[in-house]
């Protein structure tokens, strides 16, 4: 199997419940170790000013224990920093995992974008 590479957008969305915007990093293709320069150097890439981030894993076709740890990472970063994080999208064996491995200590999981929209 080859490995697709990780394709990161970066929207902006405005609130459904007032105040900030709401930065929504989109992920397609794979997430392994191979994507660690796409998925941190977004995340170190937004500005300052985004304070609510939300991760759309719809469109991941794969996900190995190195792209969880580079998740993992991510979310730490954005603890320490303040920043809230939400996520939607994932496979319903990739909840299992995340709940598992402790993840969701730093993100809840949203059966879609607007509930996730609205749990901020």
């Amino acid at each position: 199997m080859q490995e697709q590479v990780t394709q990161i957008s970066i929207e902006e969305l405005a609130s459904p419940n007032g105040g900030d915007t709401i930065t929504v990093l989109r992920f397609a293709g794979d997430i392994t170790s191979a994507s660690q320069p796409a998925i941190l150097g977004a995340y170190e890439g937004l500005s300052e000013t985004a304070r609510r981030i939300l991760l759309d894993f719809s469109k991941v076709e794969y996900l190995n224990s190195s792209g969880i740890a580079l998740i993992i990472q991510m979310l730490i970063a954005a603890n320490k920093q303040g920043r809230t994080i939400r996520s939607f999208g994932l496979s319903p064996h990739f909840q299992k995992v995340f709940t598992m491995v402790g993840i969701t200590r730093y993100t809840s999981i949203h059966p879609d974008q607007a509930a996730a929209c609205n749990s901020f």
